[in-house]
C-alpha cells in the first residue's frame, strides 16, 4: 500500500492484489510502529536522533548479517516516509515517547495512537483508495509473467476459478514471508517448525519462491520474530510495554527465565528453551497504565487472561508454584529493581522500578510471528541476482525481501524492525517507478 501510494503520487495506474479476503496481513497484526530518525515529531518532543544513531542501534541489536547496506537505506528514508504518510496522505502516525523500545536508544516508533496496527493499514487503504489505487481482494496471484528476461506482469487466479494474465511496467513482491508454509520453515528455520504459529495466514513464501525461480539471491534466511508472551490460543499478545514498565517472567514454578529486557523475540527463545508455558507479573501501575493506553489489554484484561492477585500467596497459587519461591524471586527481583543489588541476569532496566502488590498475572506461551529472511534487494527495492545485477521489472518488499534482524534466531529483531522494511522498501520501490 504504500508503494501503491508513492508510485500513483507520480501518476502511474497501480493494481493491488491480496490473497485473502482483507488486506493487512501481519501489519493488522502488530502495533503499527514505524521507526523513524530525525523526524519533526522528535525534534518537537525534544529528541536528538539522526540516521547514523539509528543503524548503530540497529546493528548493535541484529550483530553482523548479509544486508547490512539495508539498514542504512532505511534510516536514511524513515523521517522522509513517515512525514510524508502524516502529510500527504493522513496516516495517524504519533512519536510514542513515554518509553523507549526494545534496540533503540532513544524513542523513534511512530503509531497509531492506540497502538493497533489495524488502524495503520485502515488509514492506508483509505488512502490508497482516495489515490485511485485499484484493490482485488480473494484474486491471488499464482505466478509471475517473464518475458525477454524480464518480469512483465503475474497470472492470477480470479474468484471464477478461471486464470488471467495482468501486464505490467514493474512487479512488488509484498505477500510477507514464509511463517505459515512448514516445507519452507524445514528449508531455513527447522527449529521453528514445531511452534506454535500467530502471524498471518497469508504469509506462505510463495513471493520469495518466484523470486528465486528467477534468479534471485536470498540473505538472513534463518532469522524470524517470535513473541515471548501470546496470552491467548487465538493469538492476542500480551503488550511487551507491561515488561518495559517493569514486569517480571517466571516460569511455572515461580524462577525468573532470564533478562526480559532483552526483547518479545529474543525472550521468545529464552522462554521456548526452558518452559511450554511463563507468567508475567505486574502491578496495579503497570496494569491501569497500559490499560490507559492500549486497547488490545483491555481485549485480554475483558477475556479473564489478567487477573490480580492480592498478595504472594495468592500470586502462587495463580501460577502454581509455591509461595516460598515465588517470594524469593520477588525479593531479589526488587533489590534489582530498587538499584540495591545487581540483577542475577543482567537487567538494569526496571522501568517504573520494583513491584508492589496488588499484583496481576497473566498466563502466556511463546510463538512465531514471521519470518526476516528473503530476497536480496537493491536500494531501489529491485531484485537482485547473486551477482549484483537486478532483475528488470520485479521489487520487493517486507517479508519477501530480506531483513534487518540479523543472520539467524530471533534475538536480533529490534521492535519495528518488520515494518521498517515493509513501508521502507515500498515507498523507495514505489517513488523508484514512479520516476520511470
Amino acid at each position: 500500500m504504500v508503494a501503491a501510494l508513492a508510485a500513483t503520487d507520480a501518476g502511474k495506474s497501480v493494481l493491488l492484489l491480496e490473497k485473502l479476503d482483507t488486506a493487512g496481513g501481519n501489519s493488522t497484526l502488530s502495533t503499527g510502529s514505524l521507526p523513524g530518525a530525525g523526524t519533526r515529531f522528535q525534534r518537537e518532543a525534544g529528541i536528538e536522533d539522526s540516521p547514523a544513531t539509528m543503524v548503530r542501534d540497529l546493528l548493535r541489536t541484529s550483530g553482523p548479517h548479509e544486508v547490512e547496506d539495508l539498514v542504512t537505506w532505511m534510516a536514511e528514508s524513515s523521517a522522509e516516509m513517515i512525514e510524508w504518510l502524516v502529510d500527504k496522505h493522513q496516516v495517524g502516525l504519533l512519536l510514542i515517547t513515554d518509553y523507549k523500545h526494545v534496540g533503540h536508544s532513544v524513542p523513534r516508533l511512530h503509531a497509531p495512537a492506540d497502538r493497533n496496527g489495524a488502524n495503520l493499514t485502515a488509514d492506508l487503504l483509505r488512502a490508497c483508495e482516495a489515490n485511485g489505487v485499484e484493490i482485488l481482494t480473494r484474486t491471488p496471484a499464482v505466478g509471475l509473467i517473464e518475458e525477454d528476461d524480464a518480469v512483465r506482469g503475474v497470472t492470477v487466479e480470479l474468484q471464477s476459478g478461471q486464470s488471467r494474465q495482468i501486464h505490467a511496467g514493474a512487479v512488488l513482491l509484498a505477500s510477507n514471508g514464509f511463517g505459515n508454509n512448514k516445507e519452507l520453515l524445514a528449508r531455513w528455520i527447522p527449529e521453528m517448525v514445531d511452534t506454535p504459529y500467530f502471524g498471518a495466514a497469508g504469509s506462505t513464501g510463495e513471493g520469495i519462491s518466484w523470486a528465486e525461480q528467477q534468479g534471485a539471491d536470498l540473505a538472513n534466511v534463518g532469522a524470524y520474530q517470535g513473541y515471548a508472551v501470546v496470552a491467548t490460543d487465538a493469538g492476542d499478545i500480551l503488550s511487551w510495554t507491561t515488561v518495559e514498565l517493569g514486569a517480571i517472567i517466571v516460569g511455572p514454578d515461580g524462577k525468573r527465565l532470564g533478562d526480559e529486557s532483552v526483547g518479545y523475540s529474543a525472550f521468545a527463545e529464552t522462554v521456548a528453551s526452558q518452559a511450554s508455558e511463563s507468567f508475567t507479573i505486574m502491578d496495579k501501575r503497570i496494569y491501569d497504565y497500559v490499560a490507559r493506553n492500549e486497547p488490545r489489554f483491555v481485549k485480554i484484561i475483558d477475556l479473564g487472561c489478567v487477573p490480580q492477585a492480592n498478595g504472594v500467596h495468592e500470586l502462587a497459587a495463580r501460577i502454581g508454584c509455591t509461595e516460598k519461591d515465588l517470594a524469593r524471586t520477588l525479593e531479589t527481583s526488587t533489590d534489582s529493581a530498587s538499584g540495591s543489588a545487581a540483577d542475577e541476569f543482567g537487567r538494569t532496566d526496571f522501568g517504573q522500578g520494583p513491584l508492589e502488590a496488588p499484583y496481576f498475572v497473566c498466563r502466556s506461551r511463546p510463538g512465531m510471528f514471521h519470518t526476516q529472511g528473503g530476497v536480496k534487494v537493491d536500494h531501489h527495492a529491485r531484485v537482485i541476482r547473486s551477482n549484483g545485477e537486478p532483475i528488470s521489472g520485479l521489487y520487493a518488499g517486507g517479508g519477501v525481501a530480506a531483513g534487518i534482524s540479523g543472520q539467524t534466531g530471533a534475538d536480533g529483531y529490534a521492535s519495528g524492525n518488520g515494518l521498517s522494511t515493509a513501508a521502507g522498501l515500498g515507498y523507495l520501490a514505489g517513488r523508484h517507478v514512479g520516476s520511470l
